[in-house]
């Protein structure tokens, strides 16, 4: 049987690619910490450089004295190295302590970030310093991720479900521009520019800058790929 050279030059870059996908079967199955075009690294994918323990809420922490301030941070620094690990390239919280915060904050940005819980996990990201974007069991809960949870007199819920089965990976696109949040999981939109409230001093907008928070509710929760892009020019 005659072979066309266009139908061997096929076979050839075929029998690459399989090989090539077999010599590196953990990177075509997890993905590498590649931010996308515009957006850095928000976790090296190695340590916890860049980010801190949390000391109680934003107002809190306004009323402290510097001094008071770095003694604490000081102490949630400590419960965070005991809590929070990272383990193959994955953010693992192991249930106890607090937030994971930002060393830096943010105030208009898009991020990306890829998150993992167990049956009834219970989790958020805070923008700002502020509560949240909703994780949780989808399945149990009858609600889906994304849900702005703490909203009183604007939308909270997911517009749809679309949360991955549980114990397989979900990804968020957040994108936070003055007080509104637009959400997207897994490629779905599930908040689309709602106000997001100000949970800690309810007549007051959101704060204008604050750090993006790793939220826990004593469960073990998984992070990876952390990508993040400043729209104001900070």
């Amino acid at each position: 049987m005659k072979t066309f050279p266009s139908v061997r030059c096929l076979i050839v870059v075929s029998m690459f690619l399989v090989a090539m996908a077999s010599a590196f079967p953990a990177q075509a199955a997890e993905g590498l910490n590649q931010p996308p075009v515009g957006f850095r690294l928000l976790f090296n994918g190695k340590d916890l450089t860049g980010w801190k323990g949390l000391v109680g809420d934003p107002k809190k922490r306004a009323e402290m004295s510097d001094e008071e301030l770095a003694v604490a941070q000081a102490k949630a620094d400590e419960s965070m190295r005991a809590h929070w690990q990272v383990v193959d390239g994955v953010i693992v919280f192991d249930g106890k302590g607090e937030n994971l915060c930002t060393a830096k904050d943010y105030g208009d940005f898009e991020m990306y970030v890829d998150w993992k819980i167990h049956e009834k996990g219970d989790s958020g990201i805070y923008v700002r310093g502020a509560p949240q974007i909703q994780i949780w069991d989808a399945g149990q809960r009858k609600i889906g991720s994304g849900g702005l949870y703490n909203n009183q007199n604007h939308p909270s819920n997911p517009l749809v479900m679309a949360d991955n089965p549980i114990g397989e990976w979900n990804t968020f696109y957040i994108k936070m521009v003055g007080e509104r949040v637009t959400i997207k999981l897994n490629g779905q939109l599930v908040v689309d520019n709602v106000v997001l409230e100000n949970y800690w001093e309810r007549d007051k907008p959101i704060y204008s800058t604050g750090a993006i928070e790793l939220q826990n509710h004593g469960n073990t929760l998984y992070f990876r790929n952390i990508y993040v892009k400043e729209l104001n020019g900070n």
